[in-house]
């Protein structure tokens, strides 16, 4: 599994990366798996997992839905899980996971019913911010 560091900032201007990268450069521990991280990081850091959710809907709005799906996942996987995530949709788990995959391919409804569960899970809000290009 690939994955690839983008750059993000919390509102304090901090980049909720910021133990993995740097410069470019990716960091990792090498005693502990990324995705072990990101569930530690998601379950002690509600600003983090506010910023993945951020991360994935920017990304999935800005043509790259491939890398917005496999944080979608990982987001689901450090918060709801599959299972209880599937019996909320009344999707099979295994369904979902093959959604939130590289190459899945949910649909606008799959896709919607996951993010509304997220952000119930989070206790967030999402709204889409439209604004002009910078040339």
């Amino acid at each position: 599994m690939n994955y690839r560091v983008v750059e993000l900032l919390l509102e304090d201007g901090s980049s909720p990366y910021a133990d993995w990268a740097k410069k470019g450069e990716v960091i990792m521990a090498l005693t502990r798996d990324f995705k072990e991280t990101v569930v530690s990081r998601v379950k002690s850091e509600p600003a983090f997992a506010q910023a993945l959710l951020d991360e994935a809907l920017t990304l999935l709005l800005n043509g790259d839905p491939e890398t917005a799906k496999l944080i979608l996942r990982d987001l689901v996987n450090a918060t709801i899980g599959f299972e209880v995530l599937a019996g909320d949709l009344h999707k099979p788990s295994k369904s979902l996971h093959r959604m939130l995959s590289r190459a899945g391919n949910p649909t606008m409804e799959n896709l919607s019913a996951i993010l509304v569960a997220i952000k119930k899970t989070l206790r967030v809000d999402i709204r889409a911010v439209v604004s002009p290009t910078v040339a």
